[in-house]
């Protein structure tokens, strides 16, 4: 059983993460640590983790552990990523990872320095519905992609909120704009060449509150919206010569909608439908994660391939800023 320990007791790691460590096969929460001992004892109490620790550094120099989950604000995630990386801990950091591609390099030497496990928190590359996807592209399902579309958007102008805080590392880009790429690099294998986009942002908490993104693939493109101050949406949809494929609940599995992929032929005339009930892609990603400190060969999010993401994201942010295309 990989040992975790818990940096931090932020929302997603009490409602889904350490949920999902607790209920997987291979892995349990051992401690959780705050910055105030009595929120990480009452987050322990909750799930009956045996250890609380009233800072980070006192439970990284423990031996109680042996991988660290980090839900903290974006901009401290690399900084406290090499500190558990240089503590000889396994790292598994929601994301996104780092604001700048250029930030991962320090990551990367620290992770093979120390000879550890490093990934960014993708729950959505361990869950059936898209590896599904994924593998109907693969087999000619859809024909040759042409078109990939995208909307993921929520409304937050709550400004204690850190994705309303640019120093916290706030702004839809780095909150949801990371799915469509992601999703749309994790299903076809393919990296964008060229970016056109335009970014608006919130008058009083300066942070990206809406981008329009068309992404050049070469053989297709990405066209897709996100938004912080929109009603809530999410949608994949995958557009070939011979059909398409509509993912209908594409990032947060179960809560926005169904487990569903439609596969639909090329006149419309026929369409199948997968449904996966219950996929868990929490309990899936960690479970997947402590296989590959065990073996070494299970497939994760590597660095690099956070790293090519990060650079979508970078060149999103400088192609809002002129006319034209702007290369990756």
């Amino acid at each position: 059983m990989l040992r975790f320990g818990i940096i931090s007791t932020a929302k997603i790691g009490r409602d889904n993460v350490v949920p999902a460590i607790q209920d997987a096969e291979n892995c349990v929460v051992t401690a959780i640590a705050s910055r105030d001992l009595a929120r990480a004892r009452e987050m322990a109490d909750r799930f009956s983790v045996p250890h609380a620790f009233g800072s980070y550094e006192e439970m990284l120099a423990s031996d109680l552990i042996d991988a660290v989950y980090i839900p903290l604000p974006t901009s401290q995630h690399i900084e406290w990523s090499i500190k558990a990386a240089d503590a000889g801990k396994h790292v598994l950091c929601e994301k996104p990872l780092a604001l700048k591609a250029g930030d991962i390099d320090d990551l990367i030497t620290a992770r093979d320095r120390n000879r550890v496990v490093v990934t960014e928190a993708y729950m959505i590359t361990y869950s059936p519905v898209w590896q599904k996807v994924r593998s109907l592209i693969d087999e000619g399902a859809i024909g040759s992609l042409r078109h990939v579309q995208g909307a993921f958007t929520y409304f937050n102008r709550d400004p204690a909120n850190m994705r309303n805080i640019p120093e916290l590392g706030g702004g839809g880009l780095p909150d949801i704009g990371v799915y469509p790429v992601m999703g749309t690099r994790f299903s076809t294998g393919k990296e964008p060449l060229w970016i056109q986009a335009i970014t608006e942002r919130d008058a009083d908490f300066g942070t990206d509150i809406y981008s329009s993104v068309k992404a050049d693939f070469g053989d297709f493109e990405l066209s897709f919206y996100i938004s912080t101050q929109m009603a809530n949406r999410q949608v994949m949809v995958f557009h070939g010569t011979e059909g398409y494929i509509e993912v209908k609940s594409p990032f947060n599995a179960n809560r926005w909608g169904p487990e569903e992929i439609e596969l639909a032929d090329r006149s419309h005339n026929e369409s199948r439908i997968f449904r996966f009930q219950d996929s868990r892609q929490y309990k899936r990603q960690v479970e997947a994660f402590a296989r590959a400190v065990t073996n070494g060969k299970e497939e994760i999010v590597t660095l690099e391939n956070s790293k090519l993401n990060q650079k979508v994201i970078d060149a999103i942010y400088r192609a809002s800023e002129k006319d034209g295309w702007e290369a990756v």
